[in-house]
Order: C-alpha cells, then sequence, then structure tokens
C-alpha cells in the first residue's frame, strides 16, 4: 500500500490508507491481533516500530533478528541497504516471538505449505479486519509505516532524520506521507468561519 489509491488482489474498493493517530487505538489494535494469531500481532509490532515496508518484513527470517542490534536489509523498492537499530523494547519482543523458533524459518510463516512467508494480501486482511473491529476504516499494510512516521515525528518534529530514514525525496513528501500536513490543514481550518 502507498499513500496513493491502490488496490489489492480480491479488493473491490479503493481506499488510501493512514495513519494511526491515536496510541488508544494502537493499543486496540494490539489486543485485537493478539487474539488472532501471534504472528499477526507481532507484524503490527515489527511495523509500526521499525518503518519497514511490508515487502521488506515479510521476506525475514528469524537468523536477521535473533542476536543482533540491526536489522539490515536491501529494500526492494530501492535496492538500498538499509540498517535499523532493534532497541531493548523491540529486542524483548523478537526474544519472546522467536523463543522456539529455528533461524531458517520465516518470521512470519504462512499455514499454507513448508517455510513460505504470508503473503501481503494475507497481512492486508489480518490487519484491515482488526482495524474494522477498532473502528479504523483506513488501515492497511501501509498504516504500519505510517505509523511509525507519524508518532516518530511527533516525538522528535525532526523531519530530516525521517525523511533519511524513508529515502524521501524531500521533507514535504515525509509530512504529506505520515499525514502531518493533513493534521496542520485540519487544524487551521476547524475553527476558520466567516
Amino acid at each position: 500500500m502507498s499513500n496513493k489509491t491502490t488496490m489489492l488482489k480480491g479488493e473491490t474498493t479503493l481506499k488510501t490508507v493512514q495513519p494511526i493517530r491515536d496510541k488508544s487505538k494502537i493499543e486496540q489494535m494490539k489486543t485485537e491481533l493478539r487474539k488472532t494469531q501471534y504472528k499477526n500481532y507481532f507484524l503490527f509490532m515489527m511495523g509500526i516500530n521499525t518503518g519497514l515496508r511490508i515487502s521488506d518484513l515479510l521476506p525475514l527470517k528469524v537468523e536477521d533478528v535473533r542476536d543482533k542490534k540491526h536489522i539490515v536489509i536491501t529494500e526492494k523498492k530501492t535496492g538500498k541497504e538499509k540498517r535499523f537499530l532493534i532497541n531493548d523494547m523491540l529486542k524483548k519482543e523478537i526474544d519472546q516471538y522467536i523463543e522456539d523458533k529455528q533461524d531458517n524459518r520465516y518470521l512470519f510463516e504462512s499455514n499454507k505449505g513448508y517455510n513460505h512467508p504470508i503473503s501481503r494480501v494475507q497481512a492486508y486482511r489480518a490487519l484491515s479486519k482488526a482495524g474494522e473491529k477498532c473502528g479504523l476504516d483506513d488501515i492497511g499494510t501501509h498504516s504500519l509505516r505510517k505509523s511509525f512516521g507519524y508518532w516518530h515525528y511527533k516525538m522528535y518534529k525532526d523531519v530530516a532524520v525521517l525523511q533519511d530514514i524513508f529515502n524521501h525525496s524531500s521533507p514535504s513528501v515525509t509530512l504529506r506521507y505520515i499525514g502531518i500536513n493533513q493534521d496542520v490543514k485540519d487544524q487551521t481550518i476547524e475553527k476558520f468561519f466567516l
């Protein structure tokens, strides 16, 4: 999913996904996803805490994160190498999830076949279904990356660092991508009336 209106196979409507702007909704999503499969919860946690694209998350194997200080990937979209620090909080989530998993297994293994990752469509369906139960109708796989960006910006107010993390061409692209421009526009119009 991207900031552009996109359609996944099997979808009948077009929609633009958004970041999750309410921390209580993030907690609700965690709860809902834990009720389904733990890997859905873990996918959500990895996405909102790394900002990696779904196309870069799904191919990860246990060996890519076990006892590592960084997740090191070659981005599918850009072909660029990316290193993402695994902080102590994320390490705890990772260690708990992979405790009984073999190194050569995919982190987000499909229930179909042997040692294949889930598809983007499967990831989308799990996230979208949980989102609906939480009252979020504009959630997709790209919402994880956008939520990471939104909350990173809210915490640090450093668009240059976020632009670099996302490999965006300009700060304005980054702000639009994470929905900050829309928030600012909405705030200026909220009490405006002539």
